[in-house]
């Protein structure tokens, strides 16, 4: 029986090279569309265009051509079943035994600056995944291939056949129905973007790559994986392969770092700030940070928002630290760096990335926007009758960018664009307050004066009165507690300065 195969692809690499293997060495006739058609017939391999197979001219600009039984009876047709066979055989359909196909590049079309909707729309194929999904349905007979990277392993499989082709095949259809997934869940996300209410999806659509089988997940007993674009946001120049938790704690230190334009150092454990700092350069504000806390930084992430220079690194050498970012490393930096074999090092532009935030829940996942609200101080409220002063000020501006990143509940006592003492992830508020205190003390850092900042309100007064014991003298916080009065009152009992800012940061 002859053996047919149908070629239709938008990235055409290997295609000559894997057509022909299948000619020569696997005795197939190839069936082909639009410009595969034209390049294999350059190239000197027999092709038979699907229109002249079909007898269906292509139409409507390419829009109709894949679309014909004679393409889909002889890829859904059960070998096995004679009634099959003998409507086949009535209506001359003919067997296609391999499909390779790879769709028109909806996802890179949209991605790039200024894509109309006219342009995503005439990038979404049709034929293309109906031809790989009546293949996959059928991949008992078919050998279906939607990846050029799987060209070798084809003509390998067919080479060996038995087992082998039909243990291939079997892969092969998984792979054809996780990218047609993927591909439906881009479209639908993308007009979502364009036609939808603005709000989240109606029905939430994932469909991610897998980037990277890791070795475990948070603990060596736990399967992961990563998937998505993470690889195209963080690029990797050297050391071990990442963990799972130290793409968690490179995602928070990001998130982090992009809340800064003045030269910024962030040390992290956890993915909560233990120590952060703005400074003129980047060894002073490493410096500041550092102090705030001397013993978590060790088996930490610090990221920076400029380029990373020899000073910083020589002095950063010289502890033990899991992951280093940054958007530049001077090659004196990396020279430094590279006799710590096992760091880390990530080049990451320090730029916010919007877009949705999901969490896996027991039953489903939930969905949020980013926490990336533009908070300016003339949308934020003095609520005490003293007014903060200019430090104060700027003190609780940097101090409120850290708190909306520190888990809750969450205390940050500040200074000028640094960090005091940090408190985070405590059943209550004032407790918080006081391990922000005990660090500082730990450090020896003074907290007169101080600012405080709090993710969410204080719900009583005692803990803004803590605060005032620890020494601040100025607080931000959200507001919007019943016992708003008090707390103010006790502010202004205290000659504090107090702002509300009418947003809180949970972050759980």
């Amino acid at each position: 029986m002859e053996k047919r195969a149908l070629i239709s692809v938008s990235d055409k690499t290997g295609v000559v090279e894997f057509a022909r293997e299948l000619v020569r060495k696997h005795g197939y006739t190839i069936l082909s569309t639009g410009g595969t058609a034209k390049l294999l017939a350059k190239e000197g391999i027999p092709v038979t265009e699907v229109s002249d197979y079909t007898g269906f001219p292509e139409m409507m600009d390419g829009r109709v051509k894949t679309l014909h039984p004679k393409i889909h009876g002889g890829l859904l047709c059960l070998r096995s079943n004679p009634s099959h066979m003998a409507q086949a055989e009535e209506h001359g359909i003919g067997m296609i035994d391999l499909v390779a196909v790879n769709l028109y590049p909806f996802e890179a079309t949209v991605s790039k600056p200024g894509c109309t909707i006219e342009d995503a729309i005439e990038n979404i194929d049709i034929g293309g995944p109906s031809m790989l999904r009546s293949a996959a349905k059928n991949h008992a007979s078919v050998t279906v291939v939607c990846d050029s990277a799987d060209y070798p392993r084809v003509l390998e499989a067919l080479r060996l056949g038995g087992d082998a082709l039909q243990e291939l095949r079997r892969r092969l259809a998984l792979k054809v129905y996780q990218r047609t997934s993927a591909y439906d869940a881009a479209i639908a996300n993308y007009l979502n973007s364009r036609f939808g209410d603005g709000g989240l999806p109606s029905t939430l659509n994932i469909g991610l790559p897998v980037v990277q089988k890791m070795r475990y997940g948070e603990n060596p007993h736990q399967a992961a994986a990563l998937y998505g674009d993470f690889d195209k946001i963080f690029r990797q120049l050297q050391g071990k392969e990442l963990s799972y938790n130290n793409i968690i704690d490179i995602s928070a230190a990001a998130e982090l770092i992009a809340e800064f334009e003045s030269p910024t150092v962030a040390i992290l454990k956890h993915t909560n700030p233990c120590g952060v700092a703005s400074c003129e350069n980047l060894v002073e504000a490493w410096n500041q940070a550092f102090e705030t806390d001397r013993q978590a930084p060790f088996g930490g992430i610090i990221t920076v928002n400029r380029r990373m220079e020899a000073d910083l690194a020589k002095v950063i050498s010289g502890i033990f630290c899991e992951v280093v970012i940054a958007p530049d490393f001077s090659d004196e930096a990396i020279e430094i760096f590279s006799k710590k074999k096992n760091l880390r090092l990530m080049l990451w532009n320090c730029k916010k990335v919007g877009g949705l935030r999901v969490k896996s829940v027991v039953g489903g996942v939930l969905a949020q926007t980013a926490d990336d609200i533009e908070e300016l101080k003339s949308n934020m409220r003095v609520v005490t009758k003293r007014q903060p002063t200019e430090d104060e000020w700027r003190a609780m501006l940097f101090g409120w960018k850290v708190v909306k990143h520190v888990k809750s509940n969450a205390i940050v006592y500040a200074g000028c664009e640094r960090t005091l003492g940090i408190g985070a992830g405590q059943m209550s508020r004032v407790d918080s307050s006081r391990i922000a205190v005990w660090k500082a003390g730990e450090a020896k850092l003074s907290l007169r004066p101080s600012i405080v900042a709090s993710d969410a309100f204080f719900p009583f007064a005692d803990g803004l009165l803590a605060a005032a014991e620890a020494g601040a003298t100025a607080a931000i916080q959200p507001g919007g507690s019943v016992r708003d009065e008090e707390v103010v009152a006790a502010a202004d009992a205290n000659n504090m300065a107090m702002v509300f800012t009418g947003v809180r940061h949970f972050r759980h």
